[in-house]
């Protein structure tokens, strides 16, 4: 199993930085991998492709050394196991609760005595049968990196037992769904997101775990990172494909040329 970027910056207290690819062209994934990136986010929650696709947009990213960063649905833990068969280091799992679902995400993700996953061997994590079963496991335990997402106040308020458990690497703050379950979508700077921000850094740190979330610019990645968040994601393909359009219909909307948007 190749070893994890991410998981080896994050041993020596570094910043990581990820970004997220939604469309599924493995050109995409291959560009980002040698353009040097820590990781790529890739989103199986939100979006409709099949493990098979998964398997060979990872497949184009092993062009670099980029890390695959798969996020399955809530409850989804036979996928998990897939996609980590498939390549992914690590797994990003939505709507953590509490600690007893955390311990079960680790469960799934884990060999013995870590956890309970499933073991094959013919996939590209081994890969394909070619080594021994003992070291896969071991490498496989020790690389494959857990990241929890809390996105809602009481999995903010169970953020300290959470980052306890076993196998738990990074708690991961969804401001999004939090704003949107709290009742104030969109409002990414009210009191009460900065408040679950605190939260989740002060339990990361008393349990000697990393914590992070997207962040939409530098300056503000500043900041997390001076609250002590070492896994920062930025960026999205649509979103810059949609800013790019923007900007030419902006540049060329003076000469003339008319544009007719739909939602």
């Amino acid at each position: 199993m190749r070893k994890s970027r991410i998981k080896a910056k994050l041993k020596r207290k570094e910043p990581v930085l990820l970004t997220t690819l939604h469309l599924t062209d493995p050109s995409l994934f291959e560009l980002t991998s040698l353009m040097g990136f820590d990781g790529i986010w890739m989103d199986l929650e939100h979006h409709g492709y099949s493990v098979e696709t998964a398997a060979q947009l990872m497949r184009a990213a092993r062009v670099g050394n980029t890390d695959i960063l798969a996020r399955p649905a809530k409850g989804e833990f036979m996928r998990m196991a897939r996609l980590l068969e498939a390549g992914a280091h690590g797994i990003m799992y939505p709507r953590c609760d509490n600690a007893a679902e955390a311990r079960e995400v680790v469960a799934w993700s884990k060999f013995a005595p870590l956890g309970r996953r499933g073991f094959d061997g013919g996939n590209p994590d081994m890969p394909y049968c070619m080594g021994s079963m003992g070291e896969y496991i071991r490498t496989a335990n020790e690389e494959t990196f857990l990241v929890l997402q809390l996105e809602d106040e009481q999995a903010v308020a169970n953020a300290r037992e959470i980052a306890e458990v076993d196998g738990v690497d990074v708690l991961f703050f969804g401001p999004a769904d939090f704003t949107v379950l709290s009742g104030i979508p969109g409002q990414f700077d009210h009191p009460r997101v900065q408040e679950a921000v605190r939260v989740i850094a002060d339990a990361a740190r008393g349990a000697g775990k990393h914590w992070g979330m997207p962040s939409a610019s530098p300056e503000r990645t500043k900041q997390l990172l001076d609250l002590g968040a070492r896994f920062i994601c930025h960026g999205a393909d649509i979103i810059m494909v949609k800013t790019g359009l923007e900007e030419i219909q902006r540049r060329f909307g003076p000469l003339g040329f008319q544009f007719e948007p739909r939602s």
